[in-house]
């Protein structure tokens, strides 16, 4: 398996409800080096430009909203097939279809206020990390 670099985001509900730390104890365990980190509180156009992939979907405005909503934690994470298990480490992104013991299920409560984003490829990290830490690079 090679190194990889994704991005994930803890979202405005989870940093909210006070869930950082546990979140993020739960990627350490699961062998995920933090590469960068950044508290963020987007305005509506920076969560516009995120999400531009999903613009023009019925969710977008909802979406960016909630984003926009509040503090939320944007981080690097490093490890060997880092995309993958990130996604396996959050679960299904409705919380009611997570696997028991994954981030959505014990801290999300619904499908879009679900805690956590994590990129979904290797195209995606690249422009997530470069949106976020135009220093970082992807490996």
């Amino acid at each position: 398996m090679a190194t990889e670099r994704t991005l994930t985001i803890i979202k405005p509900d989870a940093v909210a409800a006070g869930h950082v730390g546990d979140i993020i104890k739960m990627f350490e365990a699961n062998r995920f080096a933090i590469v960068a980190a950044r508290l963020v509180n987007l305005s509506k156009k920076e969560a516009e430009g995120f999400y531009a992939v999903h613009r023009g979907k019925p969710f977008f405005e909802s979406l960016t909203k909630f984003m926009s909503s509040g503090r939320a934690l944007v981080m690097v994470l490093e490890g060997e097939n880092a995309i993958a298990r990130l996604r396996e480490v959050m679960g299904a992104t409705n919380p009611a279809h997570a696997a028991p013991g994954t981030v959505r299920k014990l801290y999300a409560t619904s499908i879009e206020r679900n805690a956590v984003h994590g990129s979904d490829g290797p195209e995606t990290a690249a422009f997530e990390i470069g949106y976020f830490f135009p220093d970082v690079e992807p490996v």
